[in-house]
């Protein structure tokens, strides 16, 4: 049994487009809010939270009705397809409200454009289980992943060319004066529409999924009378509840690390995107090796030494008083060991559905990972600024959560594969399609 490394590589283009318009949001859009329009950091920050708050509700709901879709396109292509289509064009009317500086035209524009972004997240992500066997779903995810961070790097080079930037007296840096974002958007814009265009015609989902044949084999039937067996049931609320644990604490530290450079490190705020770009770097790196391990030893394994590491590294952290290249060797670990986890725990949890309820526990792992992120900024900044204990508690905060998410994925008994067996020594190392 191989991997079809083509297939996964175009259907991987789907997820490319998704973070490529996440990145340009994320970096872009509260510019925007705040020096354009003129909105405080707070209301700003509230606006963004919007997209995590939608896609509790609605990423498990389109994953749902994916499932349950038939056309001549498939059961996930409309989404994607028809769902980038129309944030292209909103993105393209998004840019002419924010050069005409017509605040309520852009922020009712970009409220369509988070909920059309919802509507087809879940589908892209659950069409490569729908065509990848299970033993195989962990090397494919790394695929996927990796080409999800491609098309991160294509946005942010775009921005790092087209958008500039002039440091200000204290420190930190605006984009000049009078920047034009219109090319941004239109270039991201066309990117998404370009790599989903050549994934639909190139990749005919109905065909694809007739030739993968994908079913559940006897060993893998986790289902009685049509619901979880509690086994199995049990199984996924703890790796629910481990998806949730580890972001709350991976994403407060990505999240309040510039802050905690500036409190606690005495340093400016460009010094944080350095380590935190060693972390990309590493997970980057560590995508295709991380799959090809869990097919060897297993997810949960490669998952529990991720969460150890990083648990490892957040309790190192709290012992660096000072700016120190260490931080670098640090945060490439952490990434290493974010990596371990995204490659292996999403193929966890679809390992539990059958064909066809696949969007559906897709839309469980991608409720419980968005939860996380909106409840960390507000839980670990309550316990900062409120309850007066400083950027301090950071990283002991990092390492609660974690260290909590190792003890809930122990009791996780299911969703695991069977490393492949090899007919011969030589096949360990067959990476060909």
């Amino acid at each position: 049994m191989k991997l079809n490394y083509k297939r996964t590589l175009l259907i991987g283009l789907a997820f490319m487009s998704i973070l490529s318009f996440w990145q340009f949001y994320d970096q872009v859009i509260p510019y925007i809010l705040e020096f354009t329009f003129g909105l405080k950091t707070f209301e700003a920050n509230a606006i963004m939270s919007i997209d995590n708050v939608l896609a509790i509700f609605m990423l498990p709901l389109f994953g749902a009705i994916s499932d349950k879709t038939r056309t001549k396109l498939g059961k996930r292509t409309p989404y994607i397809l028809f769902g980038t289509i129309a944030a292209v064009v909103l993105m393209v009317v998004l840019s002419v409200f924010q050069q005409q500086k017509l605040f309520w035209g852009f922020f009712i524009t970009l409220m369509a454009i988070l909920v059309v972004m919802a509507t087809y997240r879940t589908p892209a992500v659950a069409y490569m289980p729908d065509v990848t066997p299970k033993p195989l779903r962990s090397k494919a995810n790394a695929i996927i992943n990796l080409m999800g961070y491609v098309g991160g790097i294509f946005s942010m080079v775009v921005m790092m060319f087209l958008l500039k930037s002039e440091k200000q007296a204290d420190g930190t840096s605006i984009y000049v004066e009078g920047t034009n974002f219109m090319p941004v958007f239109l270039i991201v814009a066309g990117f998404m529409l370009i790599t989903v265009l050549i994934l639909v015609f190139t990749t005919k989902e109905n065909k694809v999924v007739a030739e993968a044949n994908i079913e559940d084999e006897p060993e893998t039937q986790v289902k009685v009378d049509g619901k979880l067996s509690k086994p199995v049931f049990k199984s996924l609320v703890f790796i629910l509840l481990s998806v949730f644990l580890w972001f709350m604490a991976y994403n407060a530290v990505t999240t309040a690390f510039s802050r905690y450079c500036v409190a606690v490190w005495k340093v400016d705020l460009g010094t944080s995107s350095s380590y935190l770009l060693a972390a990309t770097v590493a997970a980057i790196a560590a995508f295709i090796p991380l799959g090809m391990l869990s097919s060897k030893v297993g997810r949960k394994i490669t998952v529990l030494i991720g969460v150890a590491v990083m648990t490892v590294c957040y309790a190192s952290a709290i012992f660096i008083r000072q700016e120190t290249p260490l931080m670098y060797l640090v945060f490439a670990v952490v990434g290493i060991g974010w990596a371990a986890i995204n490659v292996n725990s999403f193929p966890m949890v679809v390992e539990m559905s059958s064909g066809s309820d696949v969007g559906k526990y897709t839309g469980l792992y991608y409720t419980f990972s968005m939860a996380a992120q909106i409840t960390t900024p507000l839980l670990s900044g309550f316990i900062i600024d409120k309850a007066g204990l400083g950027y301090d508690v950071l990283f002991p905060y990092a390492v609660l959560f974690s260290a909590l998410a190792f003890v809930t994925m122990c009791f996780v008994k299911h969703g695991d594969t069977k490393p492949l067996a090899k007919k011969s020594v030589l096949e360990n190392f067959d990476v060909e399609d």
